[in-house]
């Protein structure tokens, strides 16, 4: 699930405008430091997107390179009713020139029905070559058209990580553990925490209407674990059902975990009852009642401090291991925004020339809450050390996934797949869980 990303990541961000770096103000400052984009003076290009608040006034920041550097004017319209608005516009021959779409398959629909102008292929070429893990990024963007037609629609800018664990550094060096780099390192060190009469693992699924969405983060990125992107790929169509044993397999691999007195606070009938924002406090307690914890970027915003515990040391994160055994590279699950031609003018085509530009990446990296795989960004442009360490590791994925209940129907990415999930952590077996889900899925077809 992507849980409001912007909204509470700027935990790890430096509340500051791009002005406060002088060497990002010297970029926007300078235009030739952006290439030639042509001039369009006096030009208006309308962006309609869901961010809202300070991301708003980030990409607002951000854009304004891009008018220093071309003369046109750039007008962005934010809405938490985004998805809603934006389908009603393009159906009504009213689009703005450029959409943030934070959903594929919504961006994928609207594509279908015509409403989108490829970026063609040279930008999925540019891209598979200048990005980690460029081609999962290139084909996260490539749809087909009413007449079956596959092309690139979707440039991937901002992005987010929910590949990491969590954890206190004091605990780990008291009780004298390495950072894992493997899963069967991370399943060794968790047998050592037992046997040291730790408990590894603060673990919580519940969240209201949404309870259920954590137990769908873990299986997605055991998914890519434990079978091939491929696979993973034909589990969000359902070309690879939910009950086959690739599936069952990653459920069962969660289950090592999740549903193991020893392994998690509060024994394993606690996960279904522990809001998944409280789960994390369990690392900062006395005695810690937790050693890791499982979440993606956003979570330090729930930590006692609100997220002062990793600008002070308190708290840090590795990245979720792969398995050794498995061969299958880093992969890293995620989530992020696809920004897609709606309303084609040369201005517009070159606003997306200025996204492939490393300084279109670092004016925003210096301001916070914004991750990119773009190779040739200078690491050092961002706001926090901590943004710094998980941009590295988006870098470094050999795979990248979207999170694969936002890619699904709705009826199962955010109804049976997060009930029957539920009803795994309350001691439900795995079949029946698998089984449950793909009958739910089996029933909307």
């Amino acid at each position: 699930m992507n849980y409001k990303f912007g909204a509470v990541a700027s935990a790890l961000a430096v509340a500051a405008t791009m002005y406060a770096n002088p060497a990002l103000a010297e970029v926007c400052d300078t235009p030739t430091a952006l290439g030639d984009l042509g001039k369009f003076d006096g030009e208006t290009i309308t962006i309609m997107g869901s961010m809202e608040g300070n991301d708003e006034e980030m990409l607002t920041n951000a854009v304004s390179c891009f008018e220093k550097a071309t003369g046109a004017v750039v007008k962005y319209s934010g809405s938490r009713d985004f998805a809603a608005l934006i389908v009603a516009d393009l159906r009504s021959n009213n689009a703005p020139n450029i959409a943030i779409f934070p959903q594929p398959g919504l961006a994928a629909d609207m594509a279908k029905e015509g409403h989108l102008t490829p970026l063609g292929q040279a930008s999925a070429d540019w891209m598979t070559e200048n990005y980690g893990a460029g081609s999962s990024w290139a084909a996260l963007g490539t749809y087909a058209n009413a007449d079956g037609k596959e092309d690139f629609y979707g440039f991937a800018y901002k992005m987010d990580l929910k590949s990491l664990v969590w954890y206190s550094p004091e605990q780990f060096e008291d009780n004298g553990y390495e950072i894992p780099d493997t899963m069967e390192g991370l399943l060794a060190l968790s047998d050592q925490m037992v046997e040291d009469g730790n408990t590894p693992w603060c673990i919580g699924v519940e969240s209201g209407n949404a309870t259920g969405w954590t137990a769908t983060d873990w299986m997605e990125d055991l998914m890519l674990r434990t079978t091939t992107p491929e696979n993973y790929d034909r589990w969000v169509s359902n070309d690879l059902p939910f009950n086959s044993p690739e599936v069952v397999n990653a459920m069962e691999v969660y289950g090592q975990f999740s549903r193991n007195d020893d392994y998690v606070a509060g024994g394993a009938s606690s996960v279904a009852t522990t809001f998944f924002g409280d789960a994390p406090k369990g690392l900062f307690s006395s005695p810690a009642s937790c050693m890791m914890h499982r979440q993606a970027s956003f979570i330090p915003s729930f930590f006692p401090k609100k997220g002062e515990e990793v600008a002070n040391g308190e708290a840090d994160f590795f990245y979720f291991p792969p398995y050794e055994s498995a061969d299958l590279g880093n992969p890293v699950l995620g989530a992020g925004t696809l920004w897609t031609m709606t309303k084609d003018s040369p201005a517009t085509r070159a606003f997306f020339e200025y996204l492939k530009e490393a300084s279109a990446h670092e004016v925003w990296m210096g301001q916070g809450s914004f991750l990119t795989a773009h190779k040739g960004a200078n690491l050092d442009a961002y706001a926090t050390p901590a943004l710094r360490k998980q941009g590295e590791i988006l870098s470094n994925a050999t795979t990248f996934r979207f999170d694969a209940s936002d890619l699904m129907p709705g009826a199962i990415g955010a109804g049976a797949f997060w009930s029957e999930m539920t009803a795994f952590a309350n001691g439900q077996d795995t079949k029946k869980t698998a089984d449950n889900i793909q009958s739910a899925w089996d029933a909307i077809k």
